[in-house]
């Protein structure tokens, strides 16, 4: 449920961050002080959005600890960094950390307490940190801030864990009609009500994610400069399944999508790698685990339980587990989707306190002499 920031209090608290100048002097020095941001986007209805896993680079600022830490988050005073070296020391050795506390304004983060978690956490190089966040929503009437709205509003009402980014006004309800359509179908095909959510998750997985990774693949957004993936998605799917129009892209994707929805859906599921012999079926990943010690042993055992996983190691050191997997594709979708979809699963055992996985480039493997 959404709450309202009181401006004057809230403004009579926060200072602009990182620097010891007067708070208008610092406003315009730093574009990414959380007051000015907040000011300049008007956003002071919030609404907490719970605990997740945000990367690192997302976090770009923070809110009143203008006196003690600098634009890169450098800490000024030695009392300081004894604290940060303690807390590197205890993460490194697994002890749990409580999630840091974050603001966010549309895709930024701003800390508002965790400070020297965070720092640990880049110190140990992990590319994300567990946070409990409040969203900031935007209420400034830009264009920018408008789609923003659509888009969180889609995104919240279908249950996503994702966004999808669309860059013109109105567009959304496409989405939603395709949306309802799949769930009258899952509906009457089950013999049962489908939720709306249900039917979302199964859009987004089983039509959405396969022609968009088809787009993506195939590099085609590179011939419409300003729009996005999605804007295609968009696009493409609304001629071929809404207007029953076909579209020539160059690149044979009018050959691959019936004028049906549904039945693109069934075509998916059924497409293998010797279908696309140009896509790489499978990708080799290894992920780093930093875990709560107690918990080692049982993830440890998890992890080698998975199909995916093909090797778990317990290391000494600031990692306690590397595992390599090898996720094969079933439908279309990208390797960032699909690692996504694996890994979104493990980061909420029980014990896990990060992850950071590392995707090899080239890869070369001798034969075995046994």
């Amino acid at each position: 449920m959404a709450s309202i920031f009181s401006k004057h209090n809230l403004l009579g608290m926060v200072k602009n961050i990182f620097s010891g100048k007067s708070d208008e002097d610092a406003a315009e020095d730093n574009p990414y002080s959380f007051s000015t941001r907040q000011q300049h986007e008007e956003a002071y209805e919030s609404i907490k959005r719970g605990t997740s896993m945000v990367p690192l680079e997302k976090i770009v600022g923070s809110v009143g600890r203008y006196h003690d830490f600098d634009k890169q988050f450098r800490h000024g005073s030695s009392k300081g960094d004894e604290r940060l070296t303690g807390i590197v020391e205890a993460m490194r050795a697994g002890k749990a950390m409580p999630p840091i506390s974050l603001y966010q304004i549309r895709d930024d983060y701003y800390i508002l307490d965790g400070h020297h978690r965070f720092k640990a956490a880049q110190q140990l190089g992990h590319a994300e940190i567990r946070s409990r966040i409040v969203e900031l929503i935007p209420s400034k009437n830009t264009l920018e801030n408008r789609l923003y709205l659509e888009k969180t509003e889609f995104r919240d009402r279908a249950g996503l864990a994702n966004s999808i980014d669309l860059t013109e006004l109105g567009q959304y309800h496409y989405l939603e009609k395709q949306i309802q359509e799949h769930r009258q179908f899952l509906s009457e095909e089950k013999g049962e009500e489908v939720i709306y959510e249900e039917a979302a998750a199964d859009w987004y997985s089983t039509i959405y994610q396969p022609l968009v990774g088809f787009i993506r693949d195939k590099g085609l957004v590179a011939s419409f400069p300003g729009r996005t993936v999605d804007d295609l998605y968009l696009y493409i799917s609304v001629h071929q399944w809404e207007m029953g129009k076909k579209r020539k892209y160059g690149i044979g994707v009018d050959q691959l999508i019936p004028n049906d929805m549904e039945e693109f859906r069934k075509e998916m599921a059924q497409h293998k790698k010797q279908k696309y012999p140009d896509m790489h079926p499978e990708m080799t990943v290894f992920i780093l685990f930093n875990v709560e010690g107690k918990h080692e042993q049982r993830i440890f055992d998890k992890l080698l339980a998975l199909e995916e996983v093909r090797e778990v190691h317990s290391v000494h050191g600031s990692i306690d587990i590397v595992v390599k997997i090898t996720l094969v594709r079933d439908l279309l979708s990208s390797d960032g989707e699909l690692l996504s979809q694996f890994c979104s699963t493990i980061r909420k055992w029980t014990g896990v306190i990060s992850t950071q996985t590392l995707i090899p480039g080239v890869s070369k493997v001798k034969e075995s002499n046994r």
